[in-house]
C-alpha cells in the first residue's frame, strides 16, 4: 500500500479515505465477530490508527 501524504490531499480526499477506511474497520469487525479470526488481525488495529490520523489532521488543518 502507498504512503499517503496528508498535506497534499485536499479536504474532499481526506474525507473519502476516512470513509474508505471506516468501511474497511467495519467490514473488518464483521468478519471477525462471524468467524472469530481475521487474515490479518492487525488491520483492525491499522485503521483505527488510519482513521485516527485522518480525523487529527482535518481538525489540525481547520
Amino acid at each position: 500500500m502507498k504512503k499517503i501524504k496528508l498535506q497534499e490531499l485536499k479536504d474532499s480526499e481526506i474525507l473519502e479515505q476516512l470513509e474508505e477506511a471506516r468501511k474497511v474497520l467495519r467490514n473488518s469487525r464483521f468478519q471477525y465477530g462471524v468467524a472469530r479470526s481475521l487474515e490479518n488481525p492487525k488491520i483492525i488495529s491499522n485503521t483505527k490508527k488510519k482513521s485516527r490520523n485522518f480525523l487529527l489532521f482535518r481538525e489540525k488543518d481547520n
